[in-house]
């Protein structure tokens, strides 16, 4: 049964409507701007709002900015004494955001869990298209499986987690630990994406006016997947796997009003289907993106709700 959090289901939070309205008002499509525009353009949005959305800055969270299996990441240690790791995918949809825009989540995360959160600043489409960020997203999550002591980490679990694309990749990622036999322990999905085709009722629904829109969504697919047939590997369509049976247990969060809600629901069903272990949280009045406005009181208690999963998970 999928749980809701906060605000009256059927109702976008004003907030974030005021939110939403702004940003199409002060941004221009990303569709219409070059890869880097678009990047400064997120940048420039989440410096403008800053403790505004993000809430205040988290204490007690020491950060190291390092390379792991040749990627830059982002290595947050709480000021407890971590016994598991977190690796974490930034979303953006494969073509905008890097560690400073998501620096405020991985910080609050490593916090509520205990955990190490290891951000991870894999390449940027279209330069970089399939399956350029997957490998990157591999290649750091085997590396902290396998060489743990070698990077100064704990040699406890390990967990994969993302938002949006980095959910895609976090999901990706669990997919292929299954395959590979590593001991991944969970998988935290914040409203990813799980089919590059891109055709639910859901992109119907909410394909304007809600922040994250069809076209700008479609043209970040087309951007890490030029190649039409790539688009409905699993690597790139978690929801396109022939089964799922055998990933990492599952927690699944979705807001209420985004067009890759739809796609979600089918992937906590497909899970339960194939005997996963699978959570979903439903944000009621949420809009995709909610996870990181932390001054708000729904994500800050979706983010507790996730974080107490994973440490469950994680012990």
């Amino acid at each position: 049964m999928a749980s809701v959090a906060g605000h009256t289901a059927g109702m976008v939070h004003p907030t974030l409507r005021l939110a939403a309205w702004f940003t199409e008002q002060t941004n221009r499509p990303v569709e219409r701007l070059s890869p880097a525009q678009a990047r400064a353009q997120l940048r420039n949005l989440v410096r403008f709002t800053g403790r505004l959305l993000m809430g205040t800055r988290v204490a007690g969270v020491s950060v190291e900015d390092r390379r792991i299996a040749g990627v830059a990441v982002r290595v947050y240690r709480p000021s407890q004494q971590p016994a598991a790791t977190v690796v974490y995918f930034h979303g953006g949809g494969w073509v905008v955001g890097d560690l400073d825009t998501h620096d405020g989540v991985c910080r609050r995360l490593a916090q509520a869990t205990g955990a190490v959160v290891i951000a991870t600043d894999y390449r940027l489409a279209p330069e970089h298209a399939f399956p350029a960020a997957y490998d990157d997203a591999r290649a750091v999550t085997q590396a902290v499986i396998t060489q743990s002591a070698a990077l100064g980490l704990a040699s406890g679990a390990v967990a994969v987690a993302g938002d949006s694309a980095g959910g895609n990749l976090a999901a990706a990622v669990a997919l292929h630990a299954r395959e590979h036999g590593w001991p991944l322990r969970a998988q935290l999905l914040i409203y990813p994406v799980l089919d590059a085709a891109a055709e639910s009722a859901s992109y119907g629904r909410f394909a304007s006016g809600y922040f994250l829109t069809r076209a700008a969504m479609r043209y970040y697919i087309h951007s890490y997947l030029p190649q039409p047939a790539d688009r409905a590997r699993p690597e790139a369509s978690p929801l396109r796997a022939a089964s799922l049976s055998g990933v990492a247990p599952a927690l699944v969060i979705t807001a209420e009003a985004d067009v890759l809600r739809d796609e979600a629901l089918a992937y906590v069903e497909a899970l339960r289907r194939d005997g996963v272990a699978v959570q979903h949280i439903d944000a009621a009045g949420m809009l995709h993106g909610f996870f990181s406005l932390q001054s708000l009181p729904t994500p800050r208690a979706v983010l507790k709700q996730a974080a107490q999963w994973l440490s469950e998970r994680l012990a």
